[in-house]
């Protein structure tokens, strides 16, 4: 791993650099815009939503909420690990980090899977036009965050082509996704 030295008190260089931090409010303002206009047409077809809400499996989704958290944990110790330049023990639990993503995928394909085999597409009602748009989006958000973390796993790998930075950059991005999915999973899963 090259070594970067990283001012961490300067506000302007956040961890994993501020090009990230931007990517990230932009991200949660796109999705936190989607779940407002979601709150606001459930009001409007309130019978419709909450008979949609029922159809979901909120079992399903609180498996992947501990999925995606136990999975942040890992990204979060695998960074401090890193720090005390414990390259072993770093690799170790990216590579637990990305399997819990793994299992997140997983348990979703398979929830997607029952909600097409039961006719509730993206075209069924409103409810599901937003329960498709917002958790796609996440789940593509998720794919992408593996691509970066396996990216990163091979750059340590070889030394000298990750940087620290790259390494808080994609836990960064990974734990935007943890977020996400708490803000998609009560709403979604519960409110209605």
């Amino acid at each position: 791993m090259s070594e970067t030295t990283i001012n961490y008190k300067n506000i302007y260089y956040p961890p994993g650099g501020i090009l990230i931090w931007i990517i990230i409010f932009l991200e949660l303002f796109t999705f936190g815009a989607a779940l407002i206009a979601m709150v606001f047409y459930g009001k409007q077809e309130a019978e419709i939503f909450h008979s949609s809400r029922l159809q979901l499996n909120a079992t399903f989704g609180m498996i992947n909420t501990l999925f995606l958290l136990t999975s942040g944990y890992f990204m979060a110790i695998s960074v401090a690990e890193l720090k005390r330049k414990n390259v072993s023990t770093f690799k170790k639990l990216l590579l637990l980090t990305m399997l819990f993503g793994l299992f997140f995928l997983a348990l979703k394909s398979f929830e997607y899977y029952q909600k097409l085999d039961e006719g509730l597409d993206v075209g069924y009602n409103t409810f599901f036009t937003f329960y498709w748009m917002l958790t796609l989006f996440h789940v593509i958000h998720v794919l992408v965050g593996l691509v970066i973390l396996t990216s990163v796993y091979f750059g340590i790998k070889k030394e000298n082509t990750t940087t620290m930075e790259d390494v808080e950059a994609s836990a960064a991005f990974w734990h935007m996704c943890d977020l996400i999915w708490l803000l998609l999973f009560p709403i979604i899963y519960l409110l209605f």
